[in-house]
Formats: C-alpha cells, structure tokens, sequence
C-alpha cells in the first residue's frame, strides 16, 4: 500500500510540475538530494560502525553481559510472562540496550528475534499477548543514551556542537518510555477488567 502512495505522489508531483512549468527545478531537486542523500549516508555509515565496533568491544569485554545482568530485574518485572531464562529475555534486553547506544539498526534485528520468541511463548497465536505489546512500545520509544545517528547527521551538516543535543535525547527517551510504560498498563488493566 505503501508503494502505491509513493507512486501516487511522484505522479501527482511530475504533473503538477508540469502544469506549473517548474520541471527544471524538480529535476534539479531530484539530483540534488540524491547526492546529499548519498554523502548523508557515508557520513553515518562511519559513525554507525564506529559504535558497532564500540558494542563488540563491550561484548567482548563482557560489558554487555554486565549491563544485561544490571538491567535483568527491571525488564523481568516490564515483562513478568517471560521466563527469566528464556531466549526472548535476551533478545529483548539486547535490543534495548542496542537502542540505549543509539545503534537503532543492529536492535532491529534482535528486535525482531524477540518478537519470534515472544510469539512461540504466546503459542503462535495470531493476536499478540500483552509481553508483544509491552515490547512493542517500548521499543518504539527507546530509551537513548548516545544518540548516534542524530549526531551524525549534526556532524555531516557541520554543527557548532553536534553533541548538544544528548542531555534533551536523554530526557525525552526516559520521558517517553515512562509514558509508553504507563499508557500500555491502563490499557492492559482496563481491558483485563472488562474481560
């Protein structure tokens, strides 16, 4: 669906551009933001696999599985259906604190894992059970230490201090995923009570 409205939108902006006799700066937009979309890219590729290296470096270190064990408590009482030791626990803690690091593309994949798990813990049902939900929102609003992908792009476009924005990421995250936390509980006790 998502394909047929960008299609719908390219079309409708060709047209209009035509009507309006500005193709020539259509056409240059078009290059233009294929170039900047290009440097943007390697601007961030660079600093996304420095902090992928940072992350191996805790994982080799056994950083990672300290910070696992630091925040194991608080997630098993987030997600009380999910088994202390079961493989979704680890996939979930490791997503977030992939997303902690600002690393939003390596927590996809261990997001998605934590999903699978989650799903054969819910009996493969269709629906999803209330640990998916949880984990949905708060993967949605991730908690972000170092955002790394918005520094790059301060960088890239040249920033006076491109690390300013941490403490408001920082502030904003923790705010975000206290609301997803407490939005996702009224709905699962509002619902539980009708039920």
């Amino acid at each position: 669906m998502v394909n047929y409205i960008w299609v719908a939108m390219t079309i409708i902006g060709i047209v209009f551009a035509l009507i309006n006799g500005t193709m020539e700066a259509v056409n240059k937009a078009v290059f233009d933001g294929a170039k900047e979309a290009v440097t943007l890219c390697i601007g961030l590729i660079s600093v996304l696999v420095f902090w992928l290296g940072m992350m191996r470096i805790a994982e080799e270190s056994g950083l990672l599985q300290k910070l696992t064990k630091l925040f194991r408590p608080v997630v098993k009482r987030i997600f009380p259906e999910v088994p202390a030791n079961h493989p979704a626990m680890g996939y979930i803690l490791s997503n977030m604190i992939s997303n902690m690091f600002g690393l939003g593309n390596a927590a996809t994949p261990l997001g998605i894992k934590a999903m699978e798990e989650l799903k054969r813990l819910n009996g493969g049902k269709p629906e999803a059970s209330r640990s998916m939900v949880t984990f949905l929102a708060i993967n949605t609003a991730s908690i972000t230490i170092i955002p790394t992908t918005v520094i790059a792009i301060r960088i890239n476009y040249h920033s006076g201090s491109p690390t300013e924005i941490v403490v408001p990421t920082i502030i904003a995250t923790i705010l975000s995923a206290i609301g997803a936390i407490l939005i996702d509980r009224y709905f699962y006790y509002r619902r539980s009570r009708k039920g």
